[in-house]
């Protein structure tokens, strides 16, 4: 993979983590608050899920 393919991936998980909290900052803060009131357990279900569906996106896509 070339520097240009990662600074591409990189550019794309900014606009994606950016756009929420740029368009509906209120509802960026509702969904913070609710995620420090989940258990380390929930928040690592959750993490794997994101990182799982990640893998199989960049398989299919390969």
């Amino acid at each position: 993979m070339t520097l240009d393919a990662w600074l591409a991936a990189f550019g794309l998980l900014l606009l994606a983590e950016g756009a929420l909290p740029f368009l509906l900052p209120s509802a960026w803060r509702r969904y913070a608050r609710m995620l420090s009131e989940l258990e380390d357990g929930q928040i690592r279900f959750i993490g794997l899920a994101a990182l799982l569906s990640g893998l199989l996106i960049l398989l299919l896509a390969a």
